[in-house]
């Protein structure tokens, strides 16, 4: 069957997945789950067909979406929090798993710039981090300390401090993303190019160890938290730029509500990152080697598990659990 029969021949019915996923509630949660199995059929049928339509990914889309919908319509789950931070985000980030791998090549090539561009040029890092925080950052290093301003204030007030700023760092990534992601990019540009610098100058000074491990203790979740918001900011600005078989409204409203999903879910480790920084990189200079690894690692481990490696899991535990079904 050539691809645009196929489309007229269940058009009317796609549509009508499309407007049981905008209703608040589902009345016939069965109904649902029967043309379900038909969609499910649809899409196999495409793969097999029509490999590289624009289709294929249509209802692919779809059946995630129409699946979450009848999953939370049925789900027995008495603990909101454990449903959306243990399915609904993990189906979300296999859903827009591309653009998790766009802000991550992004800022990555951001940070390789940051390191090239210090390499090469000796003023390259008092232009991006200031001469103030050069200058006291070469004080503290000739004082054998240099990961010093971190440890300056209260426990508690450094804590409250830093967690503040980097959920507005990362909301701000997110919020540029209604400039079609634009925005978005500059963010991650600028803490990226920041960042290659920052680690570049403490390398040329001789004490990269050092400042590693005063940073990334608490750095591995907070940097990979902004990137995950960055993520969402691009889910947000394609929301807009590509509404696909939606209206233009109907497509941003979809994608504000799925990205503003992701954005919360990095709440928890942005607070634990500033709890590590408040409460625990003041101890880096007199911290064990071992210690520091243990947290630096464990904590990027934790996070790259549940942002990389855990929405994969889920999607093929729901995937054979529809197949059963």
């Amino acid at each position: 069957m050539r691809e645009v029969a196929f489309i007229r021949q269940n058009k009317e019915k796609w549509l009508q997945f499309e407007r049981a996923i905008s209703q608040k509630k589902i009345e016939n949660p069965d109904q649902l789950a029967d043309l379900y199995l038909q969609l499910i059929n649809d899409l196999a049928y495409a793969q097999t067909y029509y490999k590289k339509s624009k289709l294929v990914v249509y209802l692919n889309n779809l059946a995630v979406h129409v699946y979450q919908k009848i999953y939370q319509t049925k789900r027995e789950e008495s603990n909101f929090l454990v449903y959306f931070f243990k399915v609904e985000v993990p189906m979300l980030l296999y859903q827009y798993r591309r653009y998790m791998l766009y802000a991550f090549s992004f800022f990555l090539v951001a940070v390789l710039i940051g390191v090239v561009s210090a390499a090469n040029d000796d003023s390259f890092v008092r232009l991006i981090l200031g001469n103030d925080y050069v200058n006291k950052t070469l004080q503290n290093i000739e004082n054998g300390d240099p990961v010093a301003v971190y440890k300056s204030g209260s426990n508690w007030g450094s804590f409250i401090g830093i967690t503040f700023n980097n959920l507005r760092v990362g909301l701000t990534a997110f919020a540029y993303g209604v400039t079609g992601g634009i925005g978005t990019g500059y963010v991650l540009l600028q803490n990226g190019i920041m960042l290659g610098s920052f680690q570049y100058f403490f390398e040329q000074q001789g004490v990269l160890w050092q400042s590693a491990k005063g940073i990334w203790i608490h750095g591995a979740m907070e940097i990979f938290g902004i990137v995950v918001e960055g993520a969402a900011g691009f889910i947000l600005g394609a929301s807009i730029l590509f509404p696909k078989t939606f209206s233009r409204l109907v497509s941003f409203k979809r994608g504000m509500r799925d990205s503003i999903k992701i954005v919360i879910s990095t709440f928890p480790f942005t607070i634990g990152a500033g709890f590590l920084e408040g409460y625990v990189t003041r101890f880096s200079d007199t911290m064990p080697n071992l210690v520091a690894v243990i947290i630096i690692f464990g904590t990027l481990a934790l996070i790259s598990y549940y942002y990389l490696i855990y929405p994969h899991q889920v999607h093929k535990n729901l995937t054979a659990s529809r197949l059963e079904n």
